[in-house]
C-alpha cells in the first residue's frame, strides 16, 4: 500500500498548482474526446456495447469503493469539543473540591492535592501542516494532570482529513520516527480534545505531537513541543 503514500506525496507537491493543472487536464480531455469522435470510436463502442458495458461495470466496481475510501475523507469534516483538564482542576478548586478524594490521592479531576501539586502546562507548540495540501493549525498542549501523568490536548485545532489518521508523540521534532507512541485515532478534524499519555511515559524524550496517516505513512500535521 506504500504506492498510495507515494501518490499522495506527489499530489501534495502539485497542490499549489492545482488550478492551472485542472484547466490543462480539462482541455486535454476535451481534445481526446474530440479526436475519438472524429475517428468514429464511439461507433466501435456501440457495436460492442455488451463487452463495453461489462468492462465499464468491472472498472466501477473497483474504482468506486477505492475512490470512496481514499478520497471521501478529504471533504468530510467532524467537530469535537472536550473540556480542558486545567479548567476542570480550576473548577474543582473554586468550588472547594466538595468531592475531595482522600489525603494523598490526586483524584480523577487533577485538582491540587494536599501535597501541593497543581495541574500545569508542561510543554506546548504550534500545529502546522506538513505542506500546502496537508494543512493544519492550532496548538498542542502537554498537561501534567497528576505527578508524572500527562494529557496531550489539541486546541483551536483543524487539519485536512484523510484515511487512517492517528495521533502520535514522536521523538523527532518534525515528523514520525521510530519509537513514536500511538495515542489513538484522530478524534475529529476540528475542535479541542484530549489524549491520555500512557502512565510511566518519559515525556521529555518526545519532541513533537503529530497527526500521521498510519496506513500510507504520510505526515499530515505536527507541533514541536517546547518546555514551558
Amino acid at each position: 500500500m506504500s504506492i498510495f503514500g507515494d501518490l499522495e506525496r506527489f499530489v501534495a507537491d502539485l497542490y499549489p498548482y492545482r488550478w492551472p493543472i485542472t484547466i490543462g487536464l480539462l482541455i486535454a480531455l476535451a481534445a481526446v474526446l474530440a479526436h475519438a469522435y472524429s475517428r468514429g470510436w464511439h461507433l466501435v463502442v456501440w457495436r460492442h456495447r455488451l463487452a463495453s458495458a461489462i468492462i465499464t461495470i468491472a472498472v466501477l466496481v473497483v474504482a468506486v469503493p477505492a475512490g470512496n475510501y481514499l478520497l471521501s475523507p478529504l471533504w468530510e469534516r467532524s467537530f469535537l469539543e472536550e473540556v480542558n483538564p486545567l479548567a476542570v482542576a480550576a473548577g474543582d478548586m473554586d468550588t472547594g473540591n466538595s468531592d475531595a478524594t482522600p489525603p494523598g490521592d490526586t483524584g480523577s479531576s487533577g485538582a491540587a492535592t494536599p501535597g501541593g501539586f497543581e495541574p500545569r502546562l508542561a510543554y506546548s507548540g504550534e500545529i502546522s501542516g506538513a505542506d500546502d495540501f496537508h494543512f493544519g493549525s492550532g496548538r498542542a498542549l502537554l498537561i501534567e494532570t497528576a505527578p508524572g501523568q500527562y494529557t496531550l490536548r489539541f486546541e483551536d485545532f483543524s487539519v485536512r482529513n484523510g484515511p487512517d489518521l492517528f495521533v502520535y508523540l514522536s521523538p523527532a521534532e518534525d515528523g514520525y520516527a521510530e519509537s513514536a507512541i500511538n495515542l489513538g485515532e484522530l478524534k475529529a478534524t476540528d475542535g479541542a480534545f484530549n489524549y491520555d499519555i500512557p502512565p510511566g511515559t518519559d515525556v521529555a524524550q518526545f519532541k513533537s505531537a503529530i497527526v500521521w496517516c498510519k496506513q500510507f505513512a504520510v505526515l499530515f500535521a505536527s507541533a514541536p513541543l517546547a518546555e514551558e
